[in-house]
């Protein structure tokens, strides 16, 4: 069944009838609108409660929720928590206070709210029965503030409310959803109405699904908790977006450029605070570093490292610094043109080269001071070689595979996994494939699946050996020839150069 509610009149009496003992004094909650459901209270709970969590499901204005108060009935609340509205026939068993924090806090403030959650209580006949059968629950929200205050991702309403009744002897029920108006004539702004519509169709959407068996099919925040790396990102956004969008120099969109690496800029930070603390942080260098934004913007942030590729680019003008050598008194730019010929290639075809190929000086041979940290950020023919290289010179990884290449850099679809009970996409049989390349090569693979404006999200960290094993160079031989060998990978970065 599709979501096509009933749009109850502007008259409509009220289907929840608060009590007189708020603040404002007595309340007319007016219903919008009203559908029929198949989930049960306690998955209407359960989505709900989530929802409340993660107020961006419901806006793309609003980045999470902090959760300030949480508790059954109002033991315990703080002492300037403001007064909250009781409703007849429902009684008030946990409520919730929130902080919504907005994407840009340039533009709106963060906005305190209670999150209520009442269970009708049932009169009972003679017979022991409910009087109606009707199990009712009733989740309200209150902003904190006065109508001039209202931020622009919250309607302009004194409050709101869920209210979800189900009959269990039919296994049916209903969701609605009412307003409480700041003035009557509020009820004919079609924003208003429209922002009720979206609500309501989010909670049906998720209860039927939840019912029908939808699981959430990846899981953010793995590794580094949400509010963390949101918030070195929005720090990091008013710092720098406008002005790098303003200069932008290369063809390509710069909002989604910019805002990726803004946010993967962020999220390496906060792992880094984990790895590093307060100790010396190694420096980093970033493989395949395209238009080179990544590393001008970890520069810019105190973290020392550079990057490469293959190619120049335009924007390297702007981006290039200039870095000192941690193991000499020499100086270099921090984005540099080079070609990686790791040791199981250059070992075998160095010598085949020629001064109409490219200059050595050109080469990189993928060995890296101990413990640097390298970066592969959509670095397509260098994602697979990301953990071996890790490998042969003991350094943590992260590696976020885009377009799928193999180890001699042509471009192939990558073996699905073994687990035949699942069908896995093009982009899952990478990130498989790669992980398995970084397991063989003693990495601890951890995963997470990156807050960035690209489907291609999914980041790979090695920072933790399986075990104490040292990989010889024929170990490293081994493995490669294990994933295809490297036949032609001279000829693809030959001409790879040149284009």
């Amino acid at each position: 069944m599709g979501f096509d509610p009933t749009e109850l009149a502007c008259d409509a009496a009220s289907i929840v009838i608060q009590n007189g003992d708020f603040a404002n004094g007595v309340g007319l909650w007016r219903p919008l609108f009203h559908h029929g459901c198949s989930f049960p209270p306690e998955i209407y709970m359960s989505i709900m409660v989530n929802m409340i969590k993660n107020p961006n499901i419901n806006s793309s204005w609003l980045f999470r929720a902090d959760i300030l108060f949480d508790g059954e009935g109002v033991e315990g609340l703080p002492d300037d928590a403001p007064s909250f509205p009781s409703f007849h026939g429902f009684e008030l068993r946990r409520c919730m206070i929130r902080r919504l924090i907005p994407r840009n806090t340039m533009r709106d403030e963060p906005m305190d709210q209670s999150c209520l959650i009442f269970k009708q209580v049932q009169s009972v006949r003679e017979d022991g029965h409910d009087d109606d059968g009707i199990e009712r629950t009733l989740i309200v929200y209150i902003p904190h503030v006065s109508e001039a205050e209202m931020p622009f991702y919250h309607p302009k309403v004194q409050g709101i409310a869920f209210l979800h009744e189900w009959t269990a002897v039919d296994c049916r029920g209903s969701i609605s959803i009412s307003y409480l108006f700041y003035h009557e004539s509020d009820r004919f702004v079609e924003k208003l109405t429209r922002t009720a519509f979206q609500l309501l169709k989010v909670i049906y959407k998720h209860g039927e699904g939840r019912l029908a068996g939808y699981q959430k099919r990846v899981q953010h925040d793995v590794l580094i908790p949400q509010a963390r790396v949101q918030n070195t990102y929005a720090t990091l956004k008013q710092k720098y977006a406008r002005g790098l969008i303003d200069s932008w120099a290369e063809s390509t969109d710069p909002e989604k450029h910019i805002f990726e690496d803004l946010s993967i800029a962020a999220f390496l930070m906060e792992l880094w605070v984990d790895m590093y603390g307060k100790a010396p942080f190694p420096g980093f260098v970033d493989i395949g570093c395209g238009n080179g934004l990544l590393v001008w913007i970890l520069n810019q942030e105190g973290y020392r490292g550079w990057g490469f590729d293959a190619r120049q680019r335009k924007s390297w003008k702007t981006y290039s610094t200039t870095k000192s050598s941690t193991d000499s008194d020499t100086t270099s730019d921090s984005l540099q043109q080079l070609v990686l010929l790791p040791p199981p290639v250059s070992k075998a075809r160095l010598d085949e080269l020629t001064n109409d190929d490219f200059s050595a000086d050109l080469i990189h041979d993928g060995r890296f001071p101990e413990g640097t940290f390298i970066i592969s950020n959509h670095a397509d023919e260098l994602t697979p070689w990301t953990p071996i290289l890790a490998t042969i010179s003991n350094c943590p990884f992260i590696a976020i595979p885009c377009c799928s290449h193999n180890l001699a850099g042509n471009k192939f679809r990558a073996p699905a996994s073994k687990d035949k009970t699942k069908a896995e996409s093009s982009y899952a049989s990478l990130v498989h494939w790669v992980a398995q390349i970084a397991r063989d090569c003693g990495w601890e693979v951890e995963q997470e699946m990156l807050r960035i404006p690209s489907t291609r999200n999914t980041a790979l960290v090695g920072r933790k050996k399986l075990s104490s094993k040292s990989f010889s160079t024929a170990d490293i031989e081994e493995i490669v020839e294990r994933y295809s060998g490297t036949a032609g990978y001279l000829e693809n970065v030959i001409k790879l150069a040149k284009n």
